[in-house]
């Protein structure tokens, strides 16, 4: 059965509505731009920097509009999710700032720092295997458990009609690019992306940014159907889960190309933006830029948007420490 007769595609009229209904709860982020990536790549490049957004990602303003777009009678039992960190700690910060319960299945691996994060909101965790079958599976027990509402880190309407607030800031803070790059992994900042671009400057080209060791959305997009890997090993961690149905949707309809980068070229970016703009990011959004650096002749002389979608990193394990 095709899922997607059942799912609700969300329009540009959601993200309107979502970004009224989120403002007093999220940061309208800045564009940073540096001149010496201007110089090393041959563009003008402007970054979105969710890093600096209220917990530390874009995934807040999915997860706070998904949270107080639910009616009063869904409260008690609160929200669940699964997710490896950023929407997790997103979700428990929304639910919190609403005071409903939250309940976030992880994988036992993720980052000290995220679980961390979730704990001090409010959040509650039930850890699981570092794979996507193992995480459905505990998850499933948790909703039958607790009947709380089911807010998918991705795959869901509320969550990308508020991801797509991130780009309609974009474009009011910049005037407009040719191109826009953000990492993708579930695609739900990417289908944001798509959402509100092709309604607003349907001339940008969107690019998706991902690992060469979870390169699943790269290899969907070139066979026409999702492809699932269940545990890829990447040090971007942010970006292991596999596209759905409705994130699937906007990329294979408004996608224009997807880059990879290894994991060295990852490492590479995200310590050149540390050391060059003075910013922390966490390796999932030095994946743009890496892409960017690597591919310097497509972004040659145009204006380049690149979204850098967060910036919870374990401070004492970055990945260009050696032990």
């Amino acid at each position: 059965m095709n899922q997607m007769t059942e799912m609700y595609i969300p329009t540009y009229t959601d993200v309107i509505t979502a970004h009224d209904r989120i403002r007093p709860y999220i940061h309208r982020t800045p564009v940073l731009t540096s001149s010496y990536f201007n110089q090393l790549v041959g563009a003008e490049l402007f970054f979105k920097c969710e890093n600096f957004q209220k917990a530390g990602a874009f995934k807040v303003r999915g997860a706070t509009n998904a949270v107080f777009g639910l009616p009063d009678h869904m409260l008690d039992k609160g929200v669940a999710t699964h997710s490896s960190g950023n929407h997790a700690l997103s979700l428990s910060y929304a639910a919190g700032r609403r005071g409903i319960p939250c309940t976030v299945v992880m994988p036992r691996t993720a980052p000290e720092a995220k679980k961390a994060a979730v704990r001090g909101y409010g959040g509650k965790i039930v850890e699981c295997e570092p794979s996507t079958s193992s995480r459905e599976a505990v998850f499933a027990e948790v909703v039958a458990e607790s009947g709380a509402e089911f807010v998918h880190p991705y795959n869901d309407p509320r969550v990308i009609a508020g991801q797509g607030t991130c780009s309609r800031e974009f474009m009011e803070q910049t005037g407009g690019v040719d191109m826009m790059v953000a990492p993708i992994g579930g695609g739900g900042m990417i289908s944001g992306t798509c959402l509100t671009l092709s309604t607003v400057a349907p001339d940008v080209k969107i690019v998706a940014a991902e690992p060469e060791q979870a390169d699943d959305a790269y290899r969907s997009f070139k066979a026409g159907h999702i492809i699932a890997d269940d545990a890829p090993q990447t040090i971007a961690d942010g970006l292991k889960v596999p596209l759905k149905e409705l994130t699937w949707h906007f990329v294979s309809n408004y996608v224009s190309d997807i880059l990879t980068a290894s994991e060295q070229e990852i490492v590479d970016a995200m310590k050149l933006t540390w050391q060059r703009m003075k910013i922390v990011m966490e390796p999932s959004c030095a994946v743009p830029l890496a892409t960017i650096l690597k591919n310097k002749e497509m972004f040659a002389g145009k204006r380049v948007g690149v979204i850098i979608t967060g910036g919870n990193v374990d401070l004492d394990k970055l990945p260009w420490m050696t032990s």
